[in-house]
């Protein structure tokens, strides 16, 4: 599992993440984020899962977490690129809302629009 969080100056952390998903990999992801997001640098989490071969369970846990932590300060989270089998997990996991068409550029545009009024 790789994954590389990048910090954008808007408080955008965008997630990109390769290969397997699992509880571990999951665990040193929810640690590095939430301490940002409690931090107050992180307001919004843009999830890119093109690169993502396979998630359990663990990265819906990792993903509802993440927007569990946003909610007090109503930040953003947005799923970009997944696969239609993940897709269809996030249907049945009440996320598909969640989801976005569009490259990085464009979402960390739209999402400093709404976060900055």
């Amino acid at each position: 599992m790789q994954q590389l969080i990048q910090m954008t100056v808007d408080g955008i952390a965008v997630i990109r993440l390769q290969g397997d998903l699992d509880h571990h990999a999951a665990n040193r992801i929810r640690e590095d984020i939430s301490q940002a997001i409690y931090q107050g640098s992180v307001h919004a989490i843009v999830w890119n899962l093109g690169d993502l071969q396979f998630m359990d369970s663990a990265g819906i846990g990792l993903i509802l977490g993440r927007m569990r932590d946003l909610a007090p300060i109503n930040g953003q989270t947005v799923i970009l690129n997944p696969s239609a089998t993940m897709q269809k997990i996030f249907q049945f996991s009440g996320l598909s809302k969640y989801i976005w068409q569009g490259t990085e550029d464009e979402v960390i545009r739209t999402l400093g629009g709404i976060l900055n009024g």
